[in-house]
């Protein structure tokens, strides 16, 4: 920046004359619409989600005497939370729920990537 160049003040966004935001044509319901547009040529891309309860280590013989009704004991606790992966990538942790007779995952910490 040059000597030349005007210096032009911010406004004070806490002082009581600042903007409503409503009164700056910000429209919630337009920016997720424009959002989802934008995302609309990857809705039909296929993924896949895995959510893991645990693990366990076991030799493929003990895997074969494994039979209806065997207890599997795995890595993790009741109540602990259970990884999601997205394509084999970890992206969140959650919980097990119950929904209408049916098992479901709800996340409850989404972990960030860190890009190489």
């Amino acid at each position: 920046m040059s000597d030349t160049d005007a210096h032009v003040p911010l406004p004070d966004l806490n002082s009581s004359d600042a903007p409503d935001i409503d009164d700056i044509g910000y429209n919630e319901d337009e920016h997720a619409s424009r959002i989802a547009a934008d995302l609309e040529a990857v809705f039909d891309v296929p993924v896949q989600v895995s959510a893991v309860l645990g693990r366990s280590k076991m030799d493929v013989g003990d895997l074969l005497k494994l039979g209806p009704g065997t207890v599997l004991e795995l890595d993790r606790r009741v109540g602990e939370a259970i990884d999601i992966y997205v394509n084999n990538r970890l992206v969140a942790r959650g919980e097990v729920v119950l929904v209408e007779d049916k098992l479901g995952v709800t996340m409850t910490e989404i972990i960030k990537a860190e890009r190489a």
